[in-house]
């Protein structure tokens, strides 16, 4: 991978690029408060499943299907592509998390990198973006490699969920850290497995997560919007 792509997407996925992610905690701050995330073992097998059989899975395999596409300057495989991502959130807030933040990322990417390429297939895509799809149209429209993409992909989701994790949990950085090292041969051997996955290969089964996500819109107390 040329430095260059690697600087480009280092700073696509960095907390400071403005998409709004330190806002969102895709359901766990919930997860906390129902006691299902105590500490840092807790918090790891939370985020395992949530890599395997939920949306970190499932944003991998879209964010390859719409840089396929975006490669291939298929705008109307594109715009069919984001209508199902946002499809498959199962809650409001959830919809919310991915919609703002694809739309964010976009418009922030239009301004700072642009390239004909990417204003086409933005110009297609004028209301809400689910932020893999944001994502993968960028680096496809600027010919970045798909596999380190999907990889690094999966583990800014990691991070930015422990990074939540230790504003309402009993966790300290140290022990985030740790959940973070631990992970990422988790998230290189996933993202090798799906780099050629299609969207027949799209679910998920984090069931207690998706109500969770419902029961978070009335939470009593709570930081983040989801």
């Amino acid at each position: 991978m040329p430095a260059i792509e690697a600087l480009r997407l280092m700073a696509w996925l960095s907390p400071t690029y403005p998409v709004g992610a330190y806002a969102y905690s895709h359901g766990l701050e919930w997860a906390v408060e129902a006691g299902d995330v105590r500490d840092a073992a807790t918090l790891a097998e939370w985020l395992e499943d949530l890599l395997e059989r939920g949306a970190g899975r499932n944003d991998m395999i879209l964010l390859g299907q719409a840089h396929a596409a975006a490669l291939a300057g298929d705008a109307a495989a594109l715009r069919d592509l984001n209508d199902l991502a946002l499809a498959l959130a199962p809650s409001r807030e959830l919809h919310l998390e991915t919609s703002q933040q694809g739309r964010s990322f976009l418009d922030a990417t239009l301004a700072a990198w642009p390239c004909p390429a990417l204003a086409a297939l933005a110009a297609g895509l004028p209301g809400p973006v689910a932020y893999p799809v944001a994502l993968g149209a960028a680096a496809g429209a600027h010919g970045m490699a798909r596999g380190p993409l999907i990889a690094a992909c999966g583990l800014a989701f990691v991070q930015n969920l422990v990074s939540a994790a230790l504003r309402v949990a009993p966790i300290g950085q140290s022990a985030g850290m740790r959940v973070i090292a631990a992970l990422t041969p988790r998230i290189a051997a996933l993202a090798e497995r799906l780099e050629s996955a299609g969207l027949d290969d799209l679910g998920a089964g984090t069931l207690r997560l998706d109500l969770g996500s419902l029961r978070h819109e009335t939470q009593y107390s709570r930081i983040f919007r989801s």
